[in-house]
């Protein structure tokens, strides 16, 4: 029936055969002849290397100041520059050119033309001396949510160039970054499993297995079990012993609340004596806030927009997602992932994995519901219920 066309669901619950003519920030693909001017010195190499026009250069957030001269010496009919700083009457000399620059934006507390994902070191800066508070982080929660701001003009440009750019980031990563080549797995659960639970140790058990067996592993980047997925995948490299005692350490601020600043210098404490993790990738929210990012993520693609947020990170999971215990969000993601596995090209399905028997059948039944929607279709024989991480593991190595 008409009502049943996959290209009638919403933007983000299209199909994945739908998502691949699109790139992973949910925008056409750029022009063949874009090309994104990403350092200073890669500004450099292409002057020297002879250019004499910068028709379809990007440059983001780059400071150009002391390349005057070779920014008027180049033809800049065609250049963008977004968030760029230049020396006195270049801004113009540009304009005048038919260069397109967009402006930095000032009264925001964050870089909306930013090139790079988040670190934990910058979202949370000097966090052993500083109070959460203080940090960028929570700074720019507190901006985004001030009175009126949801609908004040500024606010929403910065909001939308910001995850634009966090978009743009996020495919440099996976296509020439740490996690090139690499096949993920997303692991989903709640935010509510306190450190020194058997389930926190039973999720960051799940992010070591993955690891070890090759995956790269993809939260939702908060606390709970997707702090812990990302803390076993990052301390993957440890010998048993080593990953138990900073399961143990981890343990004396055992939740977010009632100090986050607590919760934070813990886990930094833990990062700071293994600084040479495994790479992993959390893909939290502002629009959760008070949930804050967990500091085991290398890499941190932290957006303002959760439907953005959501849609990206259950597209790139194409080694499957494990469903780890949870509620309302966690419910949510698992029929967001199955709509799109529900409407997908055969080759498109990948593993749905819910781990707990008891918790998906008795206390939150998705799995009847997932059984019923899977019932005559291709994802039938791509949805798993088992009872633990090991038993998840083996599905998706399978």
């Amino acid at each position: 029936m008409l009502h049943d066309a996959p290209l009638r669901c919403p933007a983000h619950k299209r199909p994945r055969y739908y998502a691949e003519t699109m790139n992973r920030t949910g925008a056409l693909n750029p022009s063949p002849r874009t090309l994104d001017v990403e350092t200073v010195v890669h500004f450099d190499q292409l002057v020297t290397a002879g250019a004499d026009s910068m028709n379809g250069w990007r440059a983001q957030s780059l400071d150009l100041r002391g390349h005057s001269r070779e920014l008027k010496a180049l033809d800049a009919q065609g250049a963008i520059f977004l968030g760029c700083t230049f020396d006195d009457g270049v801004e113009e000399s540009l304009r005048r050119r038919g260069a397109l620059l967009f402006p930095t934006l000032h009264g925001i507390p964050f870089n909306p033309y930013r090139g790079s994902l988040y670190t934990a070191a910058e979202l949370y800066p000097d966090i052993s001396s500083t109070e959460y508070e203080s940090t960028l982080d929570a700074q720019v929660y507190q901006w985004s949510i001030l009175p009126g701001q949801r609908g004040n003009l500024d606010a929403t440009l910065a909001a939308a160039l910001h995850d634009h750019a966090i978009g743009d980031a996020l495919d440099e990563l996976l296509d020439h970054g740490a996690l090139a080549g690499t096949k993920i797995v997303g692991v989903m659960g709640g935010h509510a499993a306190q450190r020194g639970t058997r389930e926190f140790a039973d999720a960051a058990r799940l992010g070591r297995l993955l690891a070890r067996s090759g995956f790269a592993v993809a939260t939702g980047g908060g606390p709970g079990a997707m702090e812990a997925a990302n803390m076993g995948a990052y301390l993957s490299g440890l010998p048993d012993a080593g990953s138990a005692a900073a399961l143990e350490a981890l343990a004396a601020v055992p939740g977010f609340r009632p100090s986050v600043t607590a919760w934070a210098r813990q886990a930094a404490a833990v990062v700071e004596s293994h600084p040479e993790g495994t790479p992993t990738l959390g893909i939290p929210t502002w629009f959760y806030g008070h949930e804050p990012p967990n500091l085991f993520a290398t890499h941190i693609a932290k957006y303002f927009a959760n439907a953005t947020r959501e849609a990206i990170l259950l597209e790139l999971c194409k080694g499957g997602i494990v469903f780890l215990p949870g509620a309302a969000g966690t419910v949510q993601e698992i029929f967001q992932d199955a709509c799109e596995n529900y409407y997908g090209a055969p080759e498109t399905i990948t593993p749905m994995v819910l781990v707990g028997r008891e918790h998906w059948e008795r206390t939150f039944p998705a799995w009847p519901m997932l059984q019923s929607l899977a019932a005559g279709k291709p994802m039938a024989d791509r949805i798993f219920l088992v009872d633990s991480v090991e038993e998840a593991l083996a599905v998706v190595s399978g």
